[in-house]
């Protein structure tokens, strides 16, 4: 059973003292709302006229009873609002029992209602409804947290990261701000969707479980098919399908795709995440930089009115045109040394030189990769195309046009954090089996972040790919520059978590093996000790004091310990 704390009883308890009465906590039939706080907020004191007979429903959030009158606060899906209650208004006939005893015994702090009234103004000067009728829509019979603000200051407020992103229905109830963050991320999505659709582009969907992972660099989550009998696994990209689909005559696909990579966990990375992936055929990477800068230009207008958005102590400037710069350079313009013709064996020289930790298993790309990220990418704050990269890092990506070794490939980053990578897609066939079979020998070495070799794709690509541009983009990356958010857990509603760690409560034969009587064990645990430890941390004068004071108030028939008999249970 659950142990419920004194006020959660005391909901319980007036939640079966609704239904004596013949209220129903939790009514079936719907409530009809005609307006929200918001709109309230902004039109009532333009024109008084307005809202003069509404319907508004919301959860309680302050109380404030004075007798026969009482003045409440809710709040809405849109912001709070002040409610006025006055006795024989709600109750105008002599059974005063929905205000005396349902209103002002009953009901709590966060329970939901629903109101119907209409909008004054209070000699304060706040936009208040006077409540005619209310109905209890939902009990709530877990306690918020007393989060109070006044003069834009806060005391207690909910801010445990554990607590807010394990309840993330909590974080958003009493943290109203939260909501702005989320509501942000759809709009940025929202404008990608008008954007990508304006141009003609088609929204699809491809398989999430796939008998094949590929398209990225990393390791899948694996799973069992018990019908067909086979391993499957949680697409790590959608890259492979959708490039299907250019084959098959569409000019430009794109998807807003869950994805799924087994790997570390941390304030960038979450196992589950979205990202955007669009490709488009007769393009090459050049013509895709301009989109990337031209559509994240339109999100930061639409989010901020400006291109310029505020992340941490930087302030990033989206306007186009955006800094461009070859890995190579980049490389050398922070470390002063060329890697462009070294040999594996140098890059790991070079690599031990810049900090970065090398084994067995990393190849060429993987070092130049490992190198670039340890002295280039945290530097780069302003958004940056990071182009032309060594063909070892990117299996996918078509040759250069005119450098030998490197592919069409770039990444923007901006806040030292990749936003998006994007390529001059490979379609030659012959090109892509042998990258894919190089990639095969780097898995044989133990680097279990590489490609699968993918012979339907290839399959594919053999009847022919238009020369295509592709784009992935990080949604929640975007979403946290865009939304100023610390971590990656801030703009994922429910991010992945540890296992809650359960609170270990000792059981009655615990407690007697203390040679505590068991008629005494309930006062123990109503005096806050779940655990044998607890208990013997305790101070044993205090807590003969607090068992006298509980045994009355318990009422428990058991004869008092000796100071001497606590001490010993206590040890």
């Amino acid at each position: 059973m659950p142990e419920y704390s004194e006020q959660e009883l005391l909901r319980r308890n007036a939640l079966q003292e609704l239904r004596k009465i013949g209220v129903e906590p939790y009514p079936a039939e719907l409530f009809e709302v005609n307006a929200t706080t918001k709109e309230i907020h902004e039109k009532f004191p333009n024109d008084n006229s307005l809202f003069q007979e509404v319907n508004i429903a919301g959860r309680i959030m302050q109380r404030r009873i004075m007798g026969a009158a009482a003045f409440t606060e809710i709040q809405d899906a849109t912001g709070r609002i002040q409610l006025y209650l006055k006795r024989d208004d709600i109750c105008p006939d002599e059974d005063k029992t929905m205000y005396n005893t349902v209103f002002k015994k009953l009901m709590d702090i966060g329970d939901i209602i629903g109101v119907k009234g209409y909008v004054f103004t209070t000699q304060m000067g706040e936009t208040t409804i006077h409540v005619k009728e209310f109905k209890l829509l939902s009990k709530s019979l877990k306690v918020l947290p007393n989060v109070k603000e006044k003069e834009d200051k806060v005391w207690d407020a909910f801010t445990d990261p554990e607590q807010r992103y394990r309840q993330r229905y909590l974080d958003l109830i009493v943290n109203p701000k939260v909501k702005d963050t989320f509501l942000k991320r759809t709009q940025i999505m929202n404008t990608m969707r008008e954007y990508l659709n304006a141009k003609g582009y088609l929204e699809v969907e491809t398989p999430i479980l796939q008998p094949l992972y590929g398209g990225a660099a990393a390791r899948p989550f694996k799973t069992h098919h018990n019908t067909l009998d086979m391993t499957l696994y949680l697409r790590i990209a959608n890259e492979l399908y959708l490039k299907r689909l250019i084959v098959g005559g569409y000019d430009g696909v794109y998807e807003f795709s869950k994805d799924f990579r087994n790997e570390g966990m941390d304030r960038f990375h979450n196992p589950e995440f979205t990202q955007i992936e669009l490709y488009v055929a007769y393009k090459d990477y050049d013509w895709m930089m301009k989109l990337v800068e031209e559509m994240v230009e339109k999100i930061a207008i639409n989010l901020h009115g400006t291109t310029k958005v505020k992340v941490g102590e930087h302030e990033i400037d989206f306007k186009s045109p955006w800094k461009r710069i070859t890995m190579y350079d980049a490389i050398k313009e922070y470390t002063t040394i060329d890697i462009s013709e070294m040999n594996e064996a140098q890059l790991v020289d070079v690599a031990k030189q810049v900090g970065v930790e090398v084994d067995a298993s990393m190849g060429r790309g993987k070092l130049i990769d490992e190198i670039f990220g340890e002295t280039v990418e945290p530097n780069l704050i302003q958004p940056t195309f990071i182009t032309d990269y060594p063909v070892e890092m990117s299996p996918l990506a078509k040759k250069h046009r005119s450098k030998p070794g490197l592919v069409e490939r770039f990444e923007a980053i901006a806040n030292g954090k990749e936003l998006c990578n994007a390529f001059s897609e490979l379609n030659d066939p012959i090109d892509q089996r042998k990258r894919f079979e190089e990639q095969l020998e780097l898995g044989k070495r133990g680097d279990e972040e590489s490609m699968v070799l993918d012979e339907d794709f290839l399959r594919a690509l053999e009847f022919g790919m238009p020369p295509t541009a592709g784009l992935g983009i990080g949604i929640d990356r975007l979403a946290m520059m865009m939304t100023n958010s610390p971590s990656i857990q801030d703009v994922i509603f429910f991010p992945q978590m540890r296992p809650e760690k359960k609170a270990e409560v000792a059981s009655d034969s615990d407690f007697m093996a203390l040679g505590i009587p068991e008629g005494w064990i309930p006062a123990i645990r109503k005096a806050g000790f779940k655990t044998v430890e607890e208990l013997k941390a305790a101070n044993p004068n205090k807590l003969f004091n607090d068992l006298g004071g509980l045994r009355k108030k318990l009422k428990l028939d058991v004869s008092m310990p000796t100071i001497d008999d606590v001490k010993g249970w206590i040890g």
